[in-house]
């Protein structure tokens, strides 16, 4: 924010122009009017050390113009500025501080004073310096977002409202933290539907997978192969479930972003119901040879929360080759999937995925699969946010799964890793990930019961600054994130090809950015039926 007085920030060329007059002045002027002239002249030096960040240098020509005039408020300013571009808010106080005593009304003085004790979380006296500039320029980039929040923590949520629709941002980072602060104001005034709107758009500007990851994951459990021994294979599920963090609200912390998301959000648990149908057909099986085709619906009703509810269309079309190599059976598949996922009846991701898989049957014990994956996924309704806000992005994925057999595939191990890459238009949504999977399978020897246990953890390393934090945050951190699934199922083969299943899938997601991490745990009750 420009200094009061200074339209624009000084060019390169006129600091050069103020050196050299200033000296000059040094030479010819009174003793007086030359410290005052030489003390201007270091002011000088050290703006054009700052535009070229190199603070340090800054900070030495400021304390030498300082020496010169300890009151010269361009020196007081810069110094707070300088101090807060190498995060140290702290000190940055003390001398904006005394500028301020001098200039009581120098918006931009306020403006940087407020940001220096915001980012110090001491919020009480960063509200009067910022209040003061929102009122003066609602619209001063940043100032409404602050403002917002600082009434938004004092459960002023009209107020914050107010601020946070009134204000504007060029910085994508604050942008979306209003929509998020919105949101949250909302439903603390009753608004439930607009506060959905906010919310879920900004959810959905943090993660590719916030919302639509683990209604997948939960797709892809109940969802199981298909049988193999006719052309045409149905199957069609429905359950009840019980979701214990539906908004993926984040776990308690010291972080104030996180602790205001999770300010009265005691909604955040729902009931709800899953449908599924699966149907394949096998239009080839010649010898070797083998193609099938499919579709598969799935849907998640939330009864609490509809404006979270998930439905995916998915068509499939693979083709696959089994031979043998040293007595061993081996096959290669390759195979294709487009995905069509609403939320809230609203078009939300499509996906385009090619795998090529290739397993080898060692023995009767051992079974090794390589897998290989190319997906690229588009995002609706994203044409009109900045390009570091796009989501779409191509993900790259290679793998190996081992299988340990035991009595006729009736007691199964598990154990694999997947290297997964993902290149997004929005740099801070990219990624490198590493998995770990392990599982294990149970069959009883009474009724067919079968126990199974999956857990996979997932590393992801970001390798761009994540947006939740605004720019000028002294906290501002490349994410990083581990997220652990478990999944407990029981399963009871009934009379006419239905199978009853309980399950619990628990999630565990743990960030350096406290606003992702969460714990979520979803328990169903599905019945299922085969043809």
């Amino acid at each position: 924010m420009p200094r009061a007085g200074h339209p624009r920030p000084p060019t390169r060329f006129t600091l050069l122009v103020l050196l050299v007059t200033g000296c000059l002045l040094a030479l010819t002027a009174s003793p007086a009017r030359a410290q005052q002239s030489e003390a201007d002249v270091f002011v000088a030096q050290a703006i054009l050390a700052y535009e070229d960040r190199r603070y340090d240098e800054a900070l030495a020509f400021l304390r030498q113009a300082l020496a010169q005039d300890p009151d010269n408020l361009d020196a007081l300013y810069y110094t707070g500025l300088t101090l807060i571009a190498q995060r140290k808010p702290a000190e940055a106080v003390e001398p904006l501080e005394r500028a301020r005593r001098r200039s009581p009304d120098d918006l931009a003085l306020l403006y940087q004073l407020g940001v220096a004790y915001f980012s110090l979380k001491d919020y009480d006296r960063a509200e009067e310096p910022l209040t003061k500039v929102f009122r003066a320029q609602p619209t001063a980039d940043g100032v409404g977002y602050y403002v917002g929040f600082i009434r938004y923590r004092k459960r002023d949520y009209r107020g914050a409202l107010e601020a946070l629709r009134a204000g504007a941002s060029t910085d994508p980072d604050i942008q979306q933290l209003s929509r998020f602060y919105a949101g949250l104001s909302l439903a603390a005034l009753g608004e439930r539907d607009a506060a959905a709107a906010e919310v879920q758009e900004a959810l959905r500007m943090q993660s590719t997978s916030v919302l639509a990851g683990p209604a997948e994951r939960l797709r892809d459990t109940v969802l199981a192969p298909r049988r193999r021994d006719q052309r045409l294979n149905i199957e069609l599920r429905a359950g009840l479930s019980y979701d214990t963090n539906v908004l993926l609200i984040p776990n308690p912390s010291h972080d104030p972003i996180a602790e205001a998301a999770r300010e009265n959000r005691d909604d955040q648990a729902s009931l709800g119901e899953i449908f599924s149908a699966r149907f394949d057909y096998t239009f080839i099986r010649t010898g070797p040879w083998e193609a099938s085709i499919g579709y598969q619906y799935f849907a998640i009703i939330y009864n609490d929360l509809p404006s979270f509810n998930v439905q995916s269309h998915l068509s499939t079309l693979g083709g696959s080759y089994t031979g043998k190599v040293a007595g061993m059976p081996w096959q290669a598949a390759v195979s294709y999937a487009y995905d069509y996922t609403i939320l809230d009846d609203d078009a939300f991701l499509q996906r385009h995925t090619v795998g090529l898989i290739g397993t080898l049957v060692e023995g009767p014990v051992n079974l090794t699969a390589l897998q290989f994956r190319y997906q690229h996924k588009n995002f609706s309704n994203e044409g009109n946010v900045l390009a570091s806000d796009v989501r779409d992005a191509s993900n790259w994925m290679a793998g190996f799964l081992h299988v340990f057999r035991f009595a006729g595939d009736r007691h199964l191990v598990r154990v694999g890793y997947q290297f997964d890459a993902e290149y997004a238009v929005g740099l801070p949504f990219s990624y490198l990930g590493n998995r770990a999977i392990a599982g294990a399978q149970y069959t009883l020897p009474w009724w067919g019961t079968r126990l199974r246990y999956d857990f996979d953890v997932h590393f992801r390393n970001y390798q761009h600054f994540s947006a939740i934090f605004p720019t000028n945050s002294p906290t501002k951190k490349v994410r990083s994130d581990v997220e652990q699934t478990h999944v407990v199922r029981i399963e009871q083969p009934l009379p006419a090809g239905f199978t009853l299943a309980a399950e619990y899938q628990g999630i565990i997601a743990k960030s350096n950015l406290p606003i992702f991490s969460y714990d979520r745990s979803v328990f169903s009750l599905i019945l299922s039926w085969q043809y």
